[in-house]
């Protein structure tokens, strides 16, 4: 077995929408270049916000 690693060992970033910063998950593990947002709430609300932005032009 490998070596447990520690929470705080793992990769982390900032998440886009609320700037608060999120940890690696093994379920991201094949797309972690790709993940901006640290839940699906962010996710929503960012997706909500371009879409008011978009209609306000």
């Amino acid at each position: 077995m490998p070596p447990m690693s520690r929470k705080g060992d793992l990769p982390q970033k900032v998440c886009e929408q609320c700037g608060k910063p999120f940890a690696w998950r093994k379920k991201w593990a094949r797309v972690w270049d790709e993940v901006r947002y640290c839940s699906d709430r962010c996710r929503a609300e960012a997706r909500t916000a371009r879409r008011q932005a978009g209609a306000e032009t």
